[in-house]
This record gives structure tokens, C-alpha cells and sequence, in this order.
């Protein structure tokens, strides 16, 4: 069945329909009195005007449980499930390109590149790069195996095949796979390498900041210096644990925030996307054994990070 993509229109296969399958959302509808189920969409979707669900309803945007368009007066109700297409309007493009460097029908390796979030969030729906690979390989099972920052370039793993899907979701939570990232960040020559950096990490202030505060920790990461070039140092990172943020935090605390952070250690206000200066890291290196094949799996990001 062909993928359902902004732009184009919405096509049945005889199949069960499937949400996941043609990247939809879905909504069970909750209680209320409303007529019909526009009325509903619109008091629960606040944000998104009468006439922005008129438009997507016209479009075939909105579907039922069976995926098929609704009527404009299908009727309201209770616990009825609607599937729709999230849509951002004049969603800005990232002038960025993505690469694959492996492919098969279980597993796609992306190199991602900095600022292209990995999947749909706030003002990014089209230009992310599951969307992105999804149209590329014709697959609309793709499904990330685990993230990266928006800010940050590198390896992403991605499963291509539902039925494999598990036995590559359990290398992360096991500590199965080694990830290795790079860094270029300040100088820290009163402090002995090799080391490791143990913390306890909770949500911050803002929402999408993280912080380190006393206690168990909950996220370790080892360091070591890779090269030194005057005040700038190239340093080896590699994440134990995988919260969000980690690694921009640990170098913080260490007294080194990565080059060109927008998060850390402050927050820059109102500060676009500057392509030439990104966040100087990198997820640079992922092995581990392939639960399918039982093969060793070694792949290497082919983008560099610029003094």
C-alpha cells in the first residue's frame, strides 16, 4: 500500500487499514454532546481553526476506523476512532541531506545530519528523516530503534521489518550495543583522562532542558581525549545509559559545554539554525551483534567535525 504523504491524495488497498502503516494518527473520541464529529475535533483540537478541519476533510485527511474519509456530517460519537495526518502549514524546509549507509529488510543505518529532527514533533512533520527515508525506501514500516538529538548529527538505527522489530528494540535496554560519540568542546586539562562521569538526571527548567541533581545516579558516561588543538579539545564519549540530553549535561558538569549548545549550560533565546556552527557532536560509532543474522554489526558516520 503506498504511503499517505502530505500533498498526495489518499489511496485504499483492500487491506485492513493500518494507522502505523500510513503514518496517521489516531483518536478515540471522548464524551461529550457534540453533533458531529468535526464539532468534537474542533473543541479538542483547539489550536487548529473550523475551517483548517473543513480543509482536511474535504482532502480525505480525516478518516475512520476502517480508513475511509468521513463525511463532513458524519455524526458524533463516543469512543468512535478517527484517524487524521498531522499537517504543519508552510513548514519551513531544512536545508539538509540525510545519507544511508546500510540497507536491508530488517535494518536501515541513517546518517543524520545536524538540525533534522528524527521524527515528527511540534513544527516538524515533513522534514524529519523518518518521513524523509520512509519516501525514499518506499517503506512505510520504517520505525526508529532509538533517538538523537535534533541538534546533534549522526547514526540512526532504524527497523524495517515488524516481524524483526523486537529483537533489535532489546539490544538497547540489554546494554547489547556500543555507541560512540565525538565531541569538541573547551579544554580540561586539570582533569585526568580516562574517565567517568556518573550523575542522577531529572527534567529541567525549561520543559526540554534536563539537569543533574543529588542522589542514586541514573546515567553514566565514559570520556576520553581523542585530540587537542589549543583551547579545543576532541573528545570520545560513550554513553553507559541513554537520557535524554546526557551527554550535553556530563560535559557541563565536567566544565566543558559542547561548542555552539544552545541548551547548555544556558539557554540562548530566539537563536535560528545556524548551518555553518552547529552543536559539535556527533553519534559516531555503533557495534553490536545482529540478533537476526548473529553477524557482527560495525558502522561508522562519514560526517566529520570541524575545529
Amino acid at each position: 500500500m503506498p504511503t499517505c504523504i502530505e500533498g498526495q491524495n489518499f489511496r485504499m488497498s483492500t487491506s485492513t487499514f493500518s494507522a502505523a502503516h500510513s503514518q496517521a494518527s489516531t483518536l478515540y473520541l471522548p464524551p461529550g454532546s457534540w453533533q458531529t464529529v468535526i464539532d468534537c475535533l474542533c473543541e479538542h483540537f483547539s489550536a487548529i481553526g473550523r475551517e483548517q478541519w473543513l480543509d482536511r476533510v474535504a482532502r480525505g485527511r480525516v478518516l475512520d476506523g476502517h480508513g475511509m474519509p468521513i463525511a463532513v456530517d458524519l455524526p458524533y460519537k463516543e469512543g468512535l476512532r478517527i484517524h487524521y495526518f498531522r499537517e504543519v502549514p508552510d513548514e519551513k524546509p531544512i536545508p539538509v541531506v540525510e545519507s544511508i549507509l546500510y540497507a536491508d529488510e530488517h535494518l536501515v543505518v541513517a546518517d543524520k545530519p545536524h538540525f533534522l529532527p528524527v521524527t515528527p514533533a511540534g513544527e516538524y512533520v515533513e522534514q524529519t528523516l523518518l518521513r524523509r527515508l520512509i519516501r525514499r525506501l518506499d517503506n512505510p514500516h520504517l520505525v526508529p530503534l532509538h533517538r538523537i538529538d535534533r541538534h546533534t548529527a549522526g547514526l540512526v538505527l532504524f527497523s524495517a521489518n515488524p516481524q524483526s522489530r523486537s529483537a533489535y528494540q532489546s539490544l538497547f535496554p540489554t546494554r547489547q550495543i556500543e555507541k560512540r560519540y565525538e565531541a569538541i568542546a573547551a579544554a580540561l586539562p586539570e582533569l585526568a583522562f580516562p574517565l567517568v562521569h556518573k550523575s542522577r538526571l531529572i527534567d529541567g527548567e525549561p520543559f526540554f532542558r534536563m539537569q543533574e541533581v543529588p542522589g542514586v545516579s541514573n546515567t553514566e558516561t565514559a570520556v576520553e581525549v581523542r585530540e587537542k588543538n589549543g583551547d579545543l579539545w576532541r573528545y570520545a564519549l560513550y554513553p553507559v545509559t541513554g537520557k535524554k540530553h546526557q551527554l550535553r549535561v556530563h560535559m557541563t558538569a565536567l566544565g566543558a559545554s559542547i561548542c555552539n549548545d544552545p541548551f547548555y549550560p544556558q539557554v540562548l533565546k530566539n537563536v535560528e539554525d545556524d548551518y555553518a556552527n552547529p552543536l559539535k557532536l556527533l553519534a559516531q560509532g555503533l557495534r553490536f551483534v545482529d540478533p537476526v543474522t548473529g553477524q557482527e554489526r560495525v558502522f561508522e558516520s562519514t560526517i566529520t567535525l570541524q575545529w
